[in-house]
Formats: C-alpha cells, structure tokens, sequence
C-alpha cells in the first residue's frame, strides 16, 4: 500500500518514526544541534539519543517534518536512517522533547549491539508470500501484552510479557525444537526486534529473522492480510489499523491499558477515572487505601521519631504584653518553668536566636541580620519571634500504635492511642500525630477540626483541605457533631445516668492530667 503523499492536504499532520543504530558521541552537543531545528519547525514528539544510536517519533506540518529530516539526514550517520510515516488531522503528541539514555531502546543485557551486528532482515512482502504459500514458520510478537491484546498476525508466538526487558526469560520459554526452525520475530517499527534477534541468535537460534520496518512498514505494504486486529502506537491515536488510520480505541488514563470502543460503553469506563480493566468499587478503593497507608505508617512509628537524637528549633513567638521588655527578662518571665540562670545561659551559648517572621500570606521575611550571641538586654517587640535551639533532643516514649480506620480526598479518620499528643507542645515536637501525618501525606498538612488529649484514645477526624475545615470544625464548635465517649470507672455509679459539674485543674499536673478543683478549677460541666 502506497500513500499518495501529494493528495493530501499541506494542514495534515504527519507522524514519523525512525532509528538507527550507529556509534554516537559528544551527545549534549547533537542534542542542542537538534534542539535548534525543532524550535523552527513546530514539530512535537520525542527523541531519544544515546551512544548506541537514534530513536524518533515525530509529528507535524509536512514542511516541518521534511525540514527536520533533510537536517538529519545532512548529518552522514544519519544519511542512511528510514522513516516510516502515517497521516491525521490532529496532532498526537502534547510537547517536544530530545532525551539522552543510556539505550534507545531498553534490554539491558551486555554484549548487544545492533550497530555492529544484528539478524538479517525480511522485507514485507517477503514474509506475505512466505505466508500466502503456507510456508512453516514461526512468527513471534516481542511486544508487550497490552499491544499484542489490540492486535497481531495469525498464529503468532506470544512470549507474555509487560516489559521488553523480560524478553530474554521468556525465549527460555520456547521449545528446543524451534533453534533449528526459522523464525520471524516483528514489533511495531522494527527497533526492539534489532537487539531480540542477535539475543536470540546467542541463545542458540540458528534461522532468525526480523520484520523489516516491523508491523508499520507491513501494513504499509502489504495491508492487513495475515494479521489479526490492530497495531498499538506511543502517540495520542493509541492504535491504528492496517490502513494506517487512527482507530477508536484510547487509553486509560489511570492504568494506561488500551479501552476498546466496546468497553468505553461499559458504565466502569469513566474517562480520566477509571476503566473496566482498573474500576474498582468505592469500598474497596478506601479498604486499599487505607491498608497502604497504615503499611506506611507502621513504618514511620517502628522507631518513634523522637526517640533519635535530633536538633529541635522551638519557637518563641512575643505577646504584645512584652513588647519592650529586655530578652531575658521576657524569656525567664514567660516560660517561668525554667531558671533565668538557664535562660541566660542559653542565651550565652547562642541556643536562643532571631526567627523567621511571616507576612499574612506565611511568606518568609528575612530578619535583619544580628551579632550572635544576642545580648540579654535586647529590647523584644510584640509579635516578633525567636528560636530556642535544643540540640540532642530526645523526646519522651508514647504509644505509636496509630492506625488510620478511613481515607477519602476530604477526610483523614484515624484510631489515636493513648498516649499520644495531637501537636507539639512542651517536652513533644516529632511524638505527635501531627508530626506522623505531616510525613504520611506530605506535601498535604492534615487539619486538625476537633480535638483528643494526649492521653485519651479514641477516632479523630482531620480534613485534607482548608476549605472543608472551615466548614467541619465549627460543626464540632457548635456541637452539630454527636461525640461519644467511654469512660473506665472504678466501683459501680450510683445512678446510671447523672451530672458531674466540679471545676477542672487551671494546669496539667503529673503526667499532663487534669485534675478535678472544686475550689478555683474552670468550668467544666458533663454528662454520663
């Protein structure tokens, strides 16, 4: 079959795709050469360049494509390079892009070089009248599974393989009988088959052919007869037939499997979410999830995250009741529970310095520079902060038995431990939950829109986005959300049902308890 490249249109889109294996060096340089051409030229695709070569595919205006190739083939290792071509009106490639590797086309094993040897090469219409006379041969697909599924020729070899680096175990696979029996191994373009042939000759395969120009260049001259289906292509058309025409098939967005226009019919196929071959039922999606998550999370809490050495920055933001206060006396003062002498050593040693300041959008604002040590009559501003740097850090035990119960994109719920703080505070910075789901969903922060004391246990909700905690967390505020707790008592109530109103310790006391304080507690007021 010959395309009449003149009857078409000058507006359509030409694809092109080509390789050739030859001794490459100064690759950056060749890179940068082509890299001019195409910025010229609107063509978009990839190129991929290596020292073993050459690989391309290319679409574009004809102008474009023949300019870029007339370059190429100025080039006198490139004099020689075959291109094969199809034509549609659109164009199938999102941008351009010129790649160095290490292989144009990955096998991985030593020892294959097609620049230097490779198996002979059947033409087309050679393997169409050895067909068409039912000559004994063997056809055997190198392809991956999900382009053989679209389409292939009669009776072909299909080694059941996801990836081409998996080619060598299965010729393992194939009988003894056929090493002495000829072989016609195709791909799509021919490239994959020009490192599979001289492996398999190594392996002891005497009669090993390739398909010149692979299953493109055979429907282009011979059509569609001997094969089954269509070929798969690395572009937008997702599949063409053997007129070279882009078929209806497309790819799944999620999984990258192929859809058949019958299965983009089924109710699992939702475009850009999910087709039959990946669709799975809400429950089980969240059942998956959420077992993914707490693998990761038992991971993160095996060795508490505290528990290691660290160098801790604690901040130590000014209220506006201290500004003009003298840093120490505003240090010793606001955090009474250490000594001054304390603080004032710090200070000496340079373990208290100037912090990041951020503007109403959290942007960093560089603070002035300053001579450390600071001096502790430095007169402090409201709203200004300081660093108190804790080198060596080691936190406290607590139980890391965290487990996540639900997933979705709005919501986090999970069991919380006792005990087990929400967020830093005091002795805690990395031991908290907060710390722990900051690592499991980074770069997401997870919201806190209610909370749990460190040392109770029970489910607690965060959102995933501003926007839904705004809204959630007054709903806990104002008591829309029902909470229940359960509470471990010693002896037998009384009364099944009574009203406890005794006031509740101003502090923490032992262990971060709350005591009750009849005389000068808060208010507290509760109902079992």
């Amino acid at each position: 079959m010959n395309l009449d490249v003149q009857s078409i249109s000058p507006t359509c889109i030409v694809n092109i795709a080509a390789y050739r294996f030859v001794q490459l060096d100064e690759l950056e340089q060749l890179r940068a050469d082509l890299r001019s051409v195409v910025e010229h030229t609107e063509l978009k695709g990839t190129v991929l360049l290596s020292p073993e070569g050459i690989n391309l595919f290319l679409a574009g205006e004809r102008a474009g494509v023949d300019q870029f190739l007339s370059h190429l083939r100025s080039d006198e290792r490139f004099a020689q390079i075959e291109v094969k071509e199809s034509l549609n009106d659109y164009q199938p490639f999102n941008r351009m892009l010129i790649k160095i590797k290490s292989e144009i086309i990955s096998f991985g094993m030593p020892g294959i070089a097609p620049q230097q040897q490779t198996s002979p090469k059947m033409p087309a219409h050679q393997l169409k009248q050895w067909l068409d006379d039912g000559r004994s041969v063997h056809l055997l697909d190198t392809r991956n599974n999900y382009e053989v599924d679209l389409g292939t020729f009669t009776n072909a070899i299909r080694p059941d393989i996801d990836n081409f680096r998996e080619f060598p175990d299965a010729v393992s696979q194939l009988p003894e009988s056929m090493k002495n029996e000829p072989i016609v191994m195709f791909c799509t373009g021919g490239i994959r088959c020009e490192k599979a042939g001289p492996y398999m000759e190594q392996a002891g395969f005497k009669q090993v052919y390739q398909l010149d120009g692979g299953i493109l260049k055979y429907f282009e001259e011979c059509g569609g007869d001997h094969y089954t289906g269509d070929c798969f292509v690395f572009d937008q058309r997702v599949a063409v037939d053997p007129q070279l025409q882009e078929t209806l098939h497309t790819q799944c967005y999620i999984c990258q499997e192929v859809v058949t226009p019958e299965a983009q019919q089924q109710k699992e196929y939702v475009p850009g979410v999910s087709c039959p071959q990946c669709f799975r039922p809400a429950d089980e999606v969240i059942e998956r999830r959420v077992a993914e998550r707490n693998k990761s999370l038992a991971q993160l809490t095996q060795v508490l995250p505290g528990s290691t050495p660290y160098f801790n920055r604690r901040p130590l933001n000014v209220p506006a009741r201290y500004d003009g206060f003298q840093l120490l006396d505003f240090l010793a003062d606001w955090h009474p529970q250490v000594p001054r002498e304390a603080w004032q050593k710090k200070i000496a040693r340079s373990e208290v310095v100037p912090g990041q300041r951020y503007g109403r959008r959290k942007k960093r604002r560089k603070s002035p520079e300053e001579t450390l040590p600071l001096a502790p009559d430095r007169i402090v501003r409201g709203g200004e902060r300081f660093e108190n740097l804790l080198p060596g850090t080691i936190e406290p035990d607590v139980n890391g038995d965290l487990k996540l119960i639900y997933e979705d994109d709005q919501f986090v719920v999970v069991n919380k431990p006792a005990p087990l703080p929400l967020h830093a505070s005091g002795r805690f910075n990395r031991n908290t939950i907060q710390y722990l789901l900051d690592q499991l969903y980074r770069p997401e922060h997870p919201l806190f829109v209610h909370r749990l004391d460190a040392n109770t246990s029970g489910v607690l909700v965060l959102c995933r986005k501003k926007a839904i905690a705004r809204v959630v967390a007054p709903q806990f505020e104002q008591r829309v959300v029902r909470k229940t707790y359960l509470a471990r008592v010693q002896g037998t109530p009384a009364e099944d049902v009574f009203h406890c109103d005794v006031g509740i310790a101003k502090s923490p006391g032992p262990g971060g308890l709350r005591l009750p304080d009849p005389e000068a507690g808060l208010e507290a007021e509760t109902e079992f």
